[in-house]
């Protein structure tokens, strides 16, 4: 009894798994002329999971031509089902009635049969009564051009032209690319007041620590060289050449006699270190050099600042390259024009002759 109930359980899962799974198939076309292609589409609609296998290479009638398979994309249907798909390629030289078998195909190593097809192969309908009607292949045709030289010499040799300009345009551009640029760029340089420059001098000596040096020459050297371009460049005399005393009574007529004094103090400290190995104090050193910043800013004048453009000079090398790349350009445009005028008229020649 427990056998019998197995045996009927089992029949009854197998019958419903069977029932999911559906084989058909169908053909593009069911009447087709000799030589032509129709498509035989076979698919197996299943579960997601489900394996499907079809054959490889089909087997069909004689007369019957397998050219090859093709894959067809997955397509999702009702109630979550997949199917799967698959194309063979026939064709036939035979016209008849053909009786395409069922394919068989596997899902989960259980196989299905498709349902059988028909394919019917027409031929052309030939009237052999009036067979003068029917011409045979024709002869081999005479060329339509004329090759005469009379006619296409003139296109002919223009054509030759123009390839030894082309040829003559890529040798100039391998020179030009070989040949390296001059690049020259022109600087805008902004000019600093005379303060300015007195004051980076200024700010140069106190970076390098020489307040504290111990080499106090270099120190008021640097010093009153700064302050003399200073007073040269504001004052419009040529201080760099004069003496100490000179620089004095010029700038007497200054409306500050204190700041001429300490002025007039750090020049005489200056000229005693420079040619009397005069030894200074660090709090000496410190106070030259705040009469000096007071000085510059007490008698500076604030004007606009100019820029000025540099214009690189070119070495004669350079000038040299420069005009070579600039003829090769020039020649490189002439070329090309050439031969834009040559080709359109080498095809006017072509298309009038045609």
């Amino acid at each position: 009894m427990k056998r019998r109930i197995i045996t009927y359980l089992l029949s009854f899962v197998v019958t419903t798994i069977a029932a999911q799974v559906k084989v058909e198939s169908s053909i593009s076309a069911v009447e087709m002329l000799v030589g032509q292609q129709v498509q035989l589409t076979v698919s197996a609609t299943a579960d997601e999971n489900a394996t499907v296998e079809f054959p490889k290479e089909a087997y069909f009638p004689q007369g019957v031509e397998f050219l090859g398979a093709i894959d067809i994309p997955d397509e999702v249907v009702e109630g979550g089902q997949v199917k799967h798909q698959r194309g063979y390629v026939l064709t036939s030289f035979e016209d008849t009635l053909y009786y395409i078998r069922p394919m068989v195909i596997k899902v989960n190593d259980q196989e299905y049969k498709t349902n059988q097809l028909a394919l019917k192969v027409l031929t052309v309908d030939v009237d052999t009564t009036n067979y003068e009607e029917y011409f045979g292949p024709k002869d081999v045709q005479d060329n339509p051009f004329d090759w005469e030289l009379d006619d296409w010499a003139e296109p002919f040799w223009m054509s030759v032209i123009l390839l030894v300009f082309m040829a003559l345009g890529y040798y100039l551009y391998l020179r030009l690319r070989d040949n390296k640029p001059v690049i020259a760029r022109i600087r805008i340089v902004k000019r600093l007041l005379p303060h300015q420059k007195a004051m980076k001098a200024i700010e140069e000596i106190k970076a390098e620590h020489m307040v504290t040096a111990e080499d106090p020459k270099e120190y008021y050297t640097r010093l009153t060289e700064a302050l003399r371009k200073y007073i040269e460049e504001r004052y419009g005399f040529n201080a760099m050449e004069m003496t100490s005393s000179e620089i004095i009574d010029k700038l007497m007529s200054n409306d500050d006699p204190q700041m001429m004094d300490e002025l007039r103090q750090l020049f005489q400290t200056a000229d005693l270190v420079k040619f009397a190995k005069y030894s200074t104090l660090i709090n000496e050193n410190d106070a030259n050099l705040v009469s000096a910043v007071d000085f510059i800013n007490k008698t500076k004048i604030e004007t606009p600042v100019n820029e000025q453009m540099v214009k690189p000079q070119l070495t004669a090398e350079e000038q040299r390259t420069k005009n070579s790349r600039i003829a090769l350009k020039v020649s490189i445009g002439v070329v090309c024009f050439v031969c834009v005028v040559l080709f359109g008229y080498i095809a006017y020649c072509v298309y009038d002759l045609i």
